[in-house]
């Protein structure tokens, strides 16, 4: 239940909701942590569609959470860019690419306009354009495949930094008993 009521969320993984993600969200609703009126990008509509979904009545969005707006991606001005990778490490879907000291821009396609991105950029050079083609926007489904990818490339990527460490320390030990 906790799958079929996530998949009905806009996927943007923003945390403006109050949890880690959409699916902890849902989780919270379903134990009843959570109201259905906390999602600031799914508005009216994606309350509707949870409403729906739990047989109880619509609310409106409550206000403490944010406010819906128009679907958007983030556009990083690629001429003041430092290429300090913070935007990077914020993106939940890996739309953002870039290398350290080197220009980073968005993947508009696979950008969710969750907006997290912004605050952590230190000279400001990124913005959120609405988009004027609501199709252009990654669908639920795919934004949330990319979401999942980037949390099974975060865990192996953890996994081989502890194999390294594991390795270096056995390196260390065996140098010193010779």
């Amino acid at each position: 239940m906790i799958e079929a009521l996530n998949n009905l969320l806009p996927q943007t993984q923003c945390g403006q909701c109050g949890f880690n993600g959409c699916r902890p969200y849902a989780a919270a609703i379903l134990e009843d942590d959570a109201d259905i009126n906390q999602c600031p990008p799914g508005g009216d509509e994606g309350i509707a569609r949870i409403a729906a979904f739990l047989n109880v009545s619509a609310k409106p969005l409550n206000s403490q959470f944010g406010e819906h707006k128009l679907k958007s991606v983030a556009l990083i001005d690629e001429a003041l860019c430092i290429g300090c990778v913070k935007c990077i490490i914020a993106c939940p879907v890996d739309a953002i690419i870039g290398a350290a000291k080197h220009m980073h821009t968005v993947i508009a396609a696979e950008c969710t306009g969750c907006e997290l991105c912004v605050a952590p950029c230190p000279i400001d050079c990124i913005t959120m354009i609405p988009l004027e083609n609501v199709a252009l926007a990654p669908t639920n489904l795919h934004a949330k495949q990319r979401y999942i990818a980037r949390q099974q490339r975060k865990e192996i990527e953890l996994a081989e930094k502890v194999e390294r460490s594991r390795l270096q320390k056995e390196r260390l030990l065996a140098q010193k008993t010779y």
